[in-house]
């Protein structure tokens, strides 16, 4: 199965500034579902259910307390001139708390094999570019600074992925609450 630890866009209002931004937003790209937003803190790739489980108690072992993140400005993987990816990033305290979180899910489940090949960069995936040569410079411009809202961090997940024609199914195997 096809897994990732990640944490959830879940307030409303939030949402709902991201629906209007990719309503807004006049660029040939995918729109991320609203119901899958969310800030991916590891990707695991292709898993056996007795690897899952096995994340699922060093998952479990996680303490931490609730934060908010401010969901704000927006960007684009790789780069600017041949854009694959446009993502909404967050403030810098609450970006430095979802950093350490990340950190720490990688520390603990290095014994597994498990390791990113590249830094964690705290951002949600809302649109996907399947065409070359979109040029969006002007508009990512015009929308650099826009604030999405406030989510409050109170669980991470670990979810499943199933690909499908018609984008990604996921589901959750489990989800590991903050400290309140």
């Amino acid at each position: 199965m096809r897994t990732f630890v990640a944490i959830e866009i879940s307030d409303d209002n939030v949402i709902n500034s991201i629906e209007k931004f990719q309503k807004e937003l006049k660029i040939n790209a995918k729109p991320v579902n609203s119901r899958n937003l969310h800030f991916t803190l590891q990707f695991l790739g292709e898993i056996t259910e007795e690897i899952s489980q096995k994340i699922i108690q060093i998952l479990k072992t996680i303490n931490f307390s609730s934060f908010d993140v401010n969901l704000k400005g927006i960007g684009v993987f790789p780069k600017l001139k041949f854009p694959r990816i446009v993502w909404i990033g967050t403030d810098e305290n609450g970006g430095n708390k979802l950093v350490n979180l990340a950190q720490k899910i990688e520390e603990l489940l290095k014994p597994l094999g498990f390791s990113s090949d590249k830094a964690f960069k705290p951002h949600i995936t809302v649109f996907r570019i399947k065409k070359k040569g979109e040029d969006i410079i002007r508009q990512m411009e015009d929308n650099k600074n826009m604030n999405f809202g406030i989510q409050k961090i109170t669980s991470i997940k670990l979810k499943k992925s199933e690909l499908t024609p018609n984008g990604p199914i996921y589901s959750d195997l489990v989800e590991i609450s903050a400290i309140k």
